[in-house]
C-alpha cells in the first residue's frame, strides 16, 4: 500500500485557507454557503476547492472535525464523572447545544445518523456514534435507559431536540426540557 504523497507547501496554504474561509461561510450562512463564495474568500478557483473537496460534504466534515471530535471525546469525560444515565443526559443536551450554535454542524450530524443508504459514514459521524454507544450501552446496564435503543436512536433523537429547540426559541433554551420529556420516554417500563 502506498502512502499518500504530502502536499505542496502551496496547496498546503490553499487547504488551509479554504478550511478557515469554509468555517466563516458556514457560520454565516450555514451549510448552504455558496462553495464559489468559499473559494473567493480563500483566493483560489473553484477547481482548487473541488480538487481538495469534492462535495460539499467533504468540506462540511474538514471544517468541524475538531469540533466533533471534541463532542465525542466530552462523552468518555462525562462518563468518567457522572453515573451513565446522567452522562449520557449531559452530553445530549452539549451535542444539542452545539448544533444550534455551530451552523452547518446540524446538517453535517445529520448525515452521519442515516441509515447508511443516503449517506456514506464519514469517520466524523463514526466518532459521534462510537460515543453515543458508549454512553447508551453504560445507561442500558445501569437500567436507566431502555435495551432496545440503539446508539444511532439517540443520536437522531438529538437532532430532533436541537431542531425542536432551534425552532421553540432559536436560542436552545428548551434542550433541557425536551432532553428530560425524551429521557422520559426511554426509561425502561416496570417490566424491565
Amino acid at each position: 500500500m502506498t502512502q499518500p504523497r504530502p502536499m505542496r507547501a502551496d496547496a498546503r496554504r490553499n487547504y488551509e485557507r479554504l478550511l478557515k474561509a469554509a468555517a466563516e461561510a458556514f457560520a454565516e450562512h450555514g451549510e448552504n454557503a455558496s462553495l464559489d463564495d468559499i473559494a473567493k474568500r480563500a483566493g483560489v478557483g473553484s477547481g482548487t476547492l473541488y480538487r481538495h473537496f469534492p462535495t460539499r460534504q467533504a468540506l462540511l466534515e474538514a471544517a468541524y472535525v475538531d469540533r466533533i471530535e471534541a463532542i465525542a471525546a466530552r462523552a468518555d469525560v462525562l462518563a468518567a464523572g457522572l453515573p451513565p444515565g446522567e452522562a449520557l443526559v449531559e452530553w445530549l443536551n452539549e451535542l444539542s447545544a452545539g448544533m444550534i450554535q455551530v451552523r452547518g454542524l446540524k446538517a453535517l450530524l445529520g448525515s452521519a445518523v442515516t441509515d447508511g443508504r443516503t449517506a456514506v459514514v464519514t469517520a466524523c459521524g463514526e466518532s459521534m456514534r462510537g460515543a453515543a454507544a458508549r454512553l447508551a450501552t453504560a445507561a442500558q446496564e445501569e437500567g436507566t435507559l431502555r435495551r432496545d435503543v440503539e446508539p444511532v436512536d439517540v443520536l437522531r433523537l438529538a437532532h430532533g431536540v436541537a431542531t425542536a429547540s432551534e425552532l421553540a426559541d432559536a436560542e436552545g433554551k428548551c434542550i433541557r426540557r425536551y432532553l428530560s420529556l425524551l429521557m422520559e420516554g426511554l426509561r425502561p417500563g416496570p417490566e424491565g
